[in-house]
């Protein structure tokens, strides 16, 4: 008899691990700027189902190791839905070890290390892309609102411009003024490779609302011509009915 042995059988499944850190975010666009993020990718994908995108959810990359738990991170390659119940974590060993393409942080009052220590990280686990973002519109000494960095050689190195085109997702990831949940500032977006924002789900929603008014006002218009006209033959002792 042959034995064979799966390694995989004995390592901890997501379901035997912490689902975070127990770290609660100090500020709520934390969780916000990742969530739009990943509600603008469910509209700009509705067929794709080989992605998936995490918001303040641990990565294990190591059994052994805590996870990581950046604000947002986007895998491909991956099932996009697992169960009813959805993912606990992100565990390598159970995404056939795709590492994530992108991670986010958002840069809280209460500084976290995402310029030096997370960065080094990031890169060690060799994450394409690495984005770090300040939501206050108070830049840090030498450091830009939005800063986005590429995987090369295994160390990072800073992309420019806004957006930011990145070609191994096939999109771009800026920052814009906008709305989300009733809410004016600055978000961050994804855009398409002609550097045209994709719209949020409110904005299509708005456009749908403002097409189904344009069809209402034009069949109103169309109505009353139609009135007129039938007045005008009735006006002639024509019967509009006969016409």
């Amino acid at each position: 008899m042959v034995l064979r042995f799966d390694p995989r059988q004995c390592l901890p499944s997501s379901a035997e691990l912490p689902d975070s850190d127990d770290t609660p975010v100090d500020n709520e666009l934390q969780n916000l700027i990742p969530n739009l993020l990943e509600a603008i990718l469910a509209m700009a994908w509705p067929d794709r189902q080989d992605w998936f995108f995490g918001v303040d959810m641990g990565i294990y990359f190591d059994p052994a190791v805590p996870a990581v738990v950046p604000d947002g991170f986007l895998s491909l390659g991956v099932e996009r839905f697992v169960g009813e119940r959805g993912r606990l974590s992100y565990v390598l060993w159970e995404e056939d070890n795709i590492t994530p393409t992108l991670a986010l942080e958002v840069v809280s009052k209460t500084y976290g290390g995402e310029y030096e220590r997370k960065k080094k990280l990031y890169a060690a686990l060799a994450i394409d892309y690495y984005a770090v973002y300040l939501p206050d519109g108070n830049p840090r000494r030498n450091r830009q609102p939005l800063e986005i960095y590429q995987l090369v050689a295994g160390e990072y190195q800073q992309l420019g411009g806004n957006p930011v085109w990145l070609p191994k997702i096939g999109l771009g990831l800026g920052r814009d003024r906008g709305t989300y949940l009733g809410r004016q500032r600055e978000w961050l977006y994804w855009y398409d490779q002609t550097g045209q924002r994709l719209s949020t789900p409110e904005e299509m929603a708005a456009q749908a609302q403002a097409q189904v008014q344009q069809e209402r006002s034009r069949a109103e218009q169309e109505k009353l011509r139609a009135d007129r006209l039938a007045a005008r033959l009735r006006a002639l002792g024509i019967d509009p009915e006969s016409v």
